[in-house]
């Protein structure tokens, strides 16, 4: 059995990552808005960084604000989705954010993840949820966390039975030929 060799792979794994999203504020041409917010990126941050909404780029109309103090948090009961996230044509990082108020104010995200299953279940409960592209850090960090905990199980199908060659119980009818 040939061995797999991998550069920079550290089986010592944080199960969490401190982050940062990058959420966008843009003019609307909706008659009901006057801004539209979008998330537009995903930062890793160093650990213990206070929780804070800062402006960090401006041009015109459109605004760029980092959201800082969330954690990005692998478990290993979602290895199956994260593996189906990274080997997908475009895997991404998952925002959730909760509905603001007002339609002028932005959705503050309170939680990232890397799994489909949880970005759908928070999509069910009428969660704001924003896909971005994964940065290659975070990408590297969970193919790790996938290659450590995963192991794939073939599925199968079952043998169907012949519902026609089964015994009937003692009691059952009898059936009528013709």
């Amino acid at each position: 059995m040939d061995t797999l060799e991998m550069d920079d792979f550290d089986q010592a794994l944080p199960d969490s990552l401190a982050i940062a999203v990058v959420m966008e504020k843009k003019p609307s041409s909706h008659a009901w808005a006057d801004f539209r917010y979008d998330a537009i990126g995903v930062v890793v941050q160093d650990a213990g960084a206070e929780a804070s909404i800062s402006r960090i780029y401006q041009d015109g109309g459109t605004e760029h604000f980092l959201v800082s103090g969330l954690s990005l948090r692998l478990h290993l009961d979602e290895c199956e989705s994260y593996y189906h996230n990274l080997m997908s044509p475009e895997p991404g990082c998952f925002i959730v954010a909760g509905q603001p108020e007002g339609d002028d104010e932005m959705p503050v995200p309170y939680l990232v993840s890397l799994s489909f299953d949880e970005a759908h279940a928070y999509l069910e409960g009428d969660e704001q949820v924003y896909s971005v592209e994964i940065p290659a850090r975070l990408y590297k960090w969970a193919e790790a966390y996938v290659l450590t905990h995963y192991v794939a199980i073939k599925k199968t199908r079952r043998k169907l039975k012949n519902w026609s060659e089964t015994e009937k119980p003692a009691n059952a009818p009898e059936s009528k030929s013709s």
